[in-house]
């Protein structure tokens, strides 16, 4: 399965009752395809607010995007928890789905060893045939994926990729290490260009909903060779990517980019509690960011 190099990681709109918004989850839809440049689109997973969506919204979510994308991108679905059990049970429920692959975060909060984080994912593997992209990121689930545990896990035949938020040092280590079949995307839109300049094949993004067809770009530039290029771009990009976390203050994923999709005329709505919207003075904050792109 290639999932391209462009992964967005599609917020769910909500509308003014907190629902999610059909309608303008269709548009969506359409512009990360057609004007954003997305290969593929990631479907409840952290972007998504997949913490605050009940099962039967996620099942209804893969079922309404597969639908609406048409083959037009590939649709990954995030199925992973710290629940085995139930990221089997989901996981399974996606498959019949129609889905084309599984994002599985590393699970957060029980704090496993590496033994236990590689007899959970590779639970998961044996129970599904879609392909697995492992989701490794210490800065939310307060747990890492070793470089070991991982190349470990690449010789399982259908776990095919990671999603990596550890340092480029790991993504280097991983890459090297790797089986053939077995790729790389950065979790950080700011380590896009600086992962793949070591190895990593592409990026799951956020910054790409507003920003997508210059990241499309980009990395075009750089596959091409074309590095001075790539490095311009990802240059003019960085001061989005910044913003859209930092706004300026730490502001958790997906609150900014869900203001930066409304400030482009997408009524994707607000976040769910716990997370919060934006103040006035970060809205303004990612306004200006949007303007200076």
């Amino acid at each position: 399965m290639d999932f391209g190099r462009l992964i967005t990681a599609m917020v769910t709109p909500f509308d003014t009752n907190g629902d999610i918004n059909w309608d303008e989850t269709a548009r969506l839809i359409d512009y990360l395809i057609v004007d954003q440049k997305s290969d593929s689109i990631v479907v409840a997973g952290t972007t998504g607010e997949s913490p605050t969506l009940s099962e039967d919204e996620k099942l209804k979510l893969f079922r309404f995007v597969m639908e609406h994308a048409a083959g037009r991108s590939k649709v990954i679905a995030g199925t992973g928890s710290n629940d085995t059990a139930h990221s089997i049970e989901l996981t399974q429920k996606a498959e019949q789905c129609g889905v084309d692959g599984i994002l599985l975060v590393a699970p957060y909060y029980n704090k496993p060893n590496q033994e236990g984080l590689f007899r959970h994912f590779e639970a998961i593997a044996k129970s599904t045939s879609l392909p697995i992209m492992l989701y490794n990121v210490p800065g939310r689930t307060g747990i890492s994926l070793s470089t070991a545990t991982t190349l470990r896990l690449a010789e399982i035949p259908n776990i095919v990729a990671t999603k990596e938020c550890a340092s480029l040092e790991q993504v280097t280590q991983i890459v090297t290490g790797a089986p053939e079949h077995f790729i790389v995307y950065s979790g950080d839109d700011s380590a896009a260009l600086p992962a793949m300049s070591v190895g990593a094949y592409g990026v799951v993004s956020v910054a790409s909903h507003v920003a997508g067809s210059v990241m499309k770009d980009m990395i075009d530039a750089y596959v091409r060779g074309q590095v001075q290029q790539a490095a311009k771009l990802h240059q003019k990009l960085f001061p989005l990517y910044k913003g859209l976390f930092e706004c300026p203050d730490p502001l958790p994923n997906p609150s900014a980019v869900k203001y930066a999709l409304e400030v482009k005329g997408y009524k994707v709505g607000g976040v769910r509690l716990p997370l919060i919207s934006p103040s006035e003075s970060e809205s303004a904050y990612i306004r200006k960011v949007l303007e200076d792109l």
